[in-house]
């Protein structure tokens, strides 16, 4: 009896310090520079554009970056394009509907395929996009990487403590989220490249 509460004190103590070396990554950038780049190239028109109201939560154990989990959340009416007119269209009812439906999000369900080499690390990373009140569950290729102490670097000394620097890029189809599916393909295509580098800040006291 000894011997077995002795094992699970120390099971405790393993997954107490297990938990602790968690880290929780804001992506609500203080700098307000993170964004997203969207493209969508069709025969006629090639459109441009990018998103900026990004915030949502990483947590990772920079010793286990498989572990990541979290979700990356994107304010709808942040998307903008050049043109004031196709701006308004979509972000209107009939394409992003933005009223209705003001987050893009992506949560993270599980990472494949983990490389680790320093503090970087590279996975295939499996997920639920939400788009429109549409989910489908897709998988990027990513790259993170985990910079401890350079926080102060990108504030210029206005906040100490960690970053964590997510890449990716994939595609979705508009269609498969209820946006116009088949209709004016010829100056919309129905492919959507997706850019995305961003930092996230853990800050400390």
């Amino acid at each position: 009896m000894k011997n077995t509460i002795i094992l699970l004190a120390a099971a405790s103590a393993l997954a107490a310090t297990a938990t602790a070396q968690e880290i929780a990554f804001d992506l609500k950038d203080p700098k307000g520079v993170n964004n997203i780049v969207f493209k969508l190239d069709a025969p006629l028109e090639s459109i441009n554009g990018t998103a900026n109201g990004i915030s949502g939560t990483i947590e990772i154990d920079p010793a286990q970056p498989e572990e990541i989990e979290g979700k990356i959340v994107v304010e709808a009416k942040s998307l903008t394009v050049s043109n004031s007119l196709m701006q308004e269209h979509m972000l209107g009812a009939d394409w992003l509907d933005a009223a209705n439906h003001p987050e893009i999000t992506f949560e993270v369900k599980e990472v494949l395929n983990p490389v680790k080499n320093g503090n970087e690390g590279t996975a295939d990373v499996k997920g639920l996009f939400t788009l429109k009140g549409v989910s489908k569950e897709i998988t990027a290729p990513a790259k993170v990487t985990y910079l401890p102490g350079r926080l102060a670097d990108r504030t210029n000394g206005k906040m100490q403590g960690d970053l964590l620097v997510i890449r990716t890029n994939f595609q979705i189809k508009r269609g498969d989220f209820g946006i116009k599916a088949g209709e004016n393909l010829d100056k919309v295509s129905d492919t959507i490249d997706i850019s995305l580098s961003i930092a996230g800040s853990a800050p400390k006291s």
